[in-house]
C-alpha cells in the first residue's frame, strides 16, 4: 500500500459486513466512488461467505442470514467488480484495521492477490463511532448496512477534506 494521496478530491470508501468473527467471512460489500467530490458510482453486493455460515449474533446486528446469500455469488466471483474501486485509488473506511484486514484474509483465502491502494480512516481522523458521528453530523445511516455505512464514510471523509482546505 503508497502512502502517496494522489488527488484529495476522489476516492472510494469501502465498507463489509461478515458472518462471522472470521475476517474472511465478508457476506455484503458497500463501495461509493467519488470523483472531484461528486459519487459517480455506488455497489452494494451480497456475498456467500464460505459454506454460507453464520454466526446468529452476526445476524442479529446487520440483519444478513444464509438465506439472504443462499444464491448469492462467492467472493472470488464478484472480485472483478470490486477491483477497479480499490486498485491505485484512494481508499477509506471507517475504522480502516477491521475493512482493510477484511479485505486482505478474503484474498488470501481465495489466492487473489491484494492492489496497490492509499489507505486512510475516517475513524482515525475523527476518534469517534460512525453512530455518532452521524448523529453529531446529521448524515442519514442504515447501520450495519454496508452501503449506507459507505456512504456515510464518504461524507465525513469529504467534510474532513473540506476541513483541511478550510484551514489553509
Amino acid at each position: 500500500m503508497n502512502s502517496n494521496f494522489i488527488n484529495s478530491n476522489s476516492f472510494t470508501t469501502i465498507d463489509f459486513e461478515t458472518a462471522q468473527r472470521f475476517r474472511w467471512s465478508i457476506c455484503q460489500v458497500g463501495l461509493v466512488r467519488i470523483v472531484n467530490g461528486t459519487i459517480v458510482a455506488k455497489l452494494e453486493i451480497l456475498i456467500q461467505p464460505p459454506d454460507n455460515f453464520y454466526w446468529n449474533n452476526f445476524t442479529e446486528i446487520h440483519g444478513i442470514a444464509a438465506s439472504n446469500t443462499k444464491h448469492a455469488p462467492c467472493f472470488d466471483s464478484v472480485w472483478p467488480l470490486i477491483e477497479p474501486f480499490i486498485k491505485n485509488q484512494n481508499v477509506v473506511a471507517h475504522n480502516s484495521a477491521f475493512d482493510f484486514d477484511c479485505l486482505q484474509k478474503t484474498l488470501e483465502r481465495y489466492g487473489i492477490q491484494m492492489p496497490n491502494f492509499n489507505p486512510y480512516c475516517t475513524y482515525k481522523i475523527y476518534g469517534r463511532s460512525l453512530s455518532k458521528l452521524c448523529d453529531q453530523f446529521n448524515i442519514e445511516l442504515n447501520h450495519h448496512n454496508a452501503l449506507s455505512d459507505a456512504l456515510a464514510c464518504s461524507t465525513l471523509f469529504q467534510k474532513h477534506l473540506e476541513d483541511q482546505k478550510d484551514a489553509c
